[in-house]
Order: structure tokens, then C-alpha cells, then sequence
């Protein structure tokens, strides 16, 4: 098994962040496991991976460094860090909080600035730095009810497409923009739609050419090619795996 340096994957509790963590260790990766505080759910990954726990909530820049410090004394400097970590909520525009607005930006796009910014000089040092961002195909396309979420995503595909340029050769910097995929995350989508999550799922189904919605495992495949270090030629690329749904070059 090829040695994959230290990689830190945020938001690994569960979902889509639980099968990056595991897909990165099976492929030679030490993984530092994220979540916004130490649970069981963070353990029991870990001890299933051998990794480390690396608990910090994202949108604060103390626990940020806080973290990226202590996973570097531990195991040395990153040589891939996952973006993944993100926080939801649904409901009319109109009616949106200021400070709900603002923990959805903050979690998901700032946390995203302050994990780059404090994780750099490591992954220069590690000589191989990869950053894949984990956005959404509703950063392209809108969707109702989640305006400062989609906001938040379309954010971070600029932020892939301006650190591709700026920050190569040095760190490649790509991002993946899942589609609908069967997460926890889907029972926020349920909720606001007032059927369960079972109906949810076949709703979002009906609009995929592939006839049914994205599995967390999928998308770890599309962010472990992405930390690939024989893929040195690509940077500021968002990769779409939405199952035909969204086609476009964004």
C-alpha cells in the first residue's frame, strides 16, 4: 500500500465525510477525522481507520489552528486536506435570520478560508499539498429554500478557480461538486418539504438521468482521484458527480 502522507478530512463523523476518511485510509493515508466537537460517532471512525481525532468547529479560527497544530505534532505536516465540513438549513428567503445566514456562510465558506490558510505551510512543506474542496451542484444551479447554502457553495467554487492559479505548483487545489446524495443532511431537505425521507429520496431520484440519487462512497471515490498525486496536471477544476442531472463547465 502507497504511503499518502497525512490527510485531515472535516466533517468525517458521518455521510459523505465518513466515506472520504475511509476511502483516503484504504488508499495508504493517515486521516485526522473532523467533527465540530468529540462524539462517539467521530471515535468510532477513527478506531476504525487508525486515525486521529481532530475535533474543532471550522467557522472558529482558534480551533482551526488549534487543530492543524496538533495534527502536525502528532503525525507531521498535511499533505491533503478535504474540505467537507458544512451546515444547512432550509426555508423561505424572506424569512431567513440574519445570524442563521451568517452560521451557513461562516461554517461553510469562511471555515473553508481559515482550514486553507492555517493548513498551507504544512502542505508546502509536505512537498505533495493536495486541497480538495467539497462544494454542490446547488453552487451552480440555485435551489429554493436553501439560498444561503447554494450561496455558500457557489462561493466556494470561485475560491477553487482562484487557489488553482494562485496557489500552484506548489498545492494543487480542486473541488468536488456532489449532487443529491444519501446522506443525514437529507432529512433538513425532508423536513421542509413535509414527507419523509424515504419520498425525499424519490423526488430527488426522478430528476437524475440515472434514475436514483448518489451514494456517500461515490463521492469519495471522485475526491480520492482528486488527491491523487499522479494528478498533477489538473488544478481549479470542479468535478460534477450528480448523475447526469447538472451538465456544465463550471
Amino acid at each position: 500500500m502507497a504511503d499518502r502522507g497525512v490527510a485531515l478530512v472535516t466533517g468525517a463523523a458521518q455521510g459523505i465525510g465518513a466515506a472520504i476518511a475511509r476511502r483516503l485510509a484504504a488508499g495508504g493515508a493517515l486521516v485526522a477525522v473532523n467533527d465540530i466537537e468529540r462524539r462517539p460517532a467521530m471515535d468510532q471512525i477513527v478506531a476504525e481507520i487508525g486515525g486521529l481525532a481532530a475535533p474543532a468547529d471550522v467557522s472558529r479560527r482558534d480551533q482551526v489552528d488549534a487543530m492543524i497544530a496538533e495534527v502536525e505534532r502528532s503525525a507531521g505536516p498535511l499533505s491533503t486536506l478535504v474540505c467537507n465540513a458544512a451546515y444547512m438549513t432550509m426555508g423561505p428567503f424572506t424569512e431567513h435570520p440574519p445570524g442563521d445566514w451568517w452560521k451557513v456562510v461562516n461554517t461553510n465558506l469562511t471555515g473553508t478560508f481559515h482550514l486553507i490558510q492555517a493548513a498551507l505551510p504544512g502542505l508546502r512543506r509536505s512537498g505533495r499539498g493536495r486541497v480538495v474542496i467539497v462544494t454542490s451542484y446547488w453552487g451552480v444551479t440555485g435551489w429554493p429554500n436553501a439560498t444561503a447554502y447554494a450561496a455558500s457553495k457557489a462561493g466556494l467554487i470561485a475560491l477553487v478557480k482562484t487557489l488553482g492559479r494562485e496557489l500552484a505548483p506548489e498545492v494543487i487545489v480542486n473541488g468536488i461538486a456532489p449532487g443529491v446524495t444519501a446522506t443525514p443532511q437529507l432529512e433538513v431537505d425532508a423536513a421542509d418539504a413535509g414527507i419523509s425521507l424515504a419520498q425525499m429520496h424519490e423526488r430527488y431520484a426522478a430528476g437524475v438521468p440515472l434514475g436514483r440519487i448518489g451514494q456517500p462512497e461515490e463521492i469519495a471515490a471522485g475526491v480520492a482521484f482528486l488527491a491523487d498525486p499522479a494528478i498533477g496536471a489538473m488544478t481549479g477544476q470542479i468535478l460534477h458527480v450528480n448523475g447526469g442531472e447538472v451538465r456544465c463547465r463550471a
